[in-house]
């Protein structure tokens, strides 16, 4: 049995609201008698599953019971620590404090020789500070993800907008909703930090058919006919092991010339994200293209050496 479909079958259950058995197993991707062994497996678990018959039921959490913890494996557990110690890398805001509350609370239930493995684990690492990038209210994502199946409104950029969302992509810096935009009658991307309140219509509608093998093609295929893309050639004056995951769109976008220099060759979405990352890598380059960077990189210089009180920024080169 998939741990990872049984909480998703208990995060949709517990939502306030009656879950055909048809409808549970469409979101699961599985058949009807997966979803009653499922059902049974949370009911053994200690959660009180309540099944209606008729036309109108289906399955509900029962409201205003205690609920038990899911049984977890060893790695399970760790894999969960690991996540939540990793959360606070990701744009959603207030995660990081939600991550420690939820790594408090699993670390207090879990056996001693857990608790000294994922203890061991908070030790030896650190986390690498990010660049501050908007934010996504977690609320937003989650009402987004409930809302699949039927349709919303919300504004953006200060239209209004009804969609019937499809699926939540997670881009590194970015979160990015698929949808079917019913105004415009086709699919859509939008970036969920730019939503508006999303408002639920309770108008439920048939899962239609996305134009792309699964959303994360779709989200990039889309940005790629919407967003301007930069190639961006450089020289890294710094060994590949240092550099390389710190610098490039691809792995493949690094290579090494020698023991102590490496060539950029990639693409980025925007000049002004390439040039902070260039100049956070703590190494001398030389950028070769395209003219776009060098620009900024050298508007930079001036206003860095202006500040450090050298003549109009000349002395400083910009690469």
């Amino acid at each position: 049995m998939s741990s990872a479909r049984l909480l998703s079958l208990l995060s949709l259950l517990q939502t306030p609201r009656e879950w055909p058995g048809r409808e549970l197993a469409d979101r699961l991707d599985v058949s009807l008698r997966t979803v009653r062994r499922d059902v049974d497996r949370l009911r053994d678990l200690g959660y009180p599953v309540r099944a209606t018959m008729g036309n109108t039921g289906g399955y509900r959490l029962v409201a205003g019971k205690a609920m038990p913890p899911l049984l977890l494996d060893d790695e399970e557990a760790v894999a969960i620590a690991v996540g939540l110690r990793s959360a606070a890398g990701h744009a959603v805001a207030g995660i990081e404090e939600a991550s420690v509350r939820a790594l408090t609370k699993l670390e207090q239930v879990l056996p001693g020789r857990l608790r000294q493995r994922v203890g061991a684990l908070g030790r030896a690492t650190e986390p690498l500070l990010t660049w501050n990038e908007p934010t996504v209210d977690p609320a937003v994502l989650s009402g987004l993800a409930a809302a699949v199946g039927e349709r919303v409104r919300f504004t953006y950029r200060d239209e209004e907008r009804l969609v019937e969302p499809h699926k939540l992509v997670s881009a590194g810096r970015r979160w990015y909703l698929v949808a079917f935009d019913d105004d415009r009658d086709d699919w859509r991307v939008f970036r969920v930090d730019r939503l508006g309140p999303v408002r639920p219509t309770d108008v439920r509608v048939a899962p239609r058919t996305l134009p792309a093998p699964d959303a994360a093609a779709f989200v990039t295929s889309r940005l790629s006919e919407i967003t301007p893309v930069h190639r961006a050639v450089a020289t890294l004056h710094a060994p590949h092991d240092t550099l390389a995951g710190r610098v490039g769109d691809t792995p493949e976008a690094l290579t090494a010339l020698d023991a102590g220099t490496c060539r950029l060759d990639g693409h980025t979405d925007t000049v002004e994200f390439l040039a902070r990352r260039l100049l956070s890598l703590g190494c001398e380059f030389e950028v070769h293209e395209p003219p776009e960077l060098i620009a900024h990189l050298a508007a930079l210089a001036g206003r860095a050496g202006r500040a450090a009180g050298l003549r109009g920024g000349s002395d400083i080169a910009a690469g």
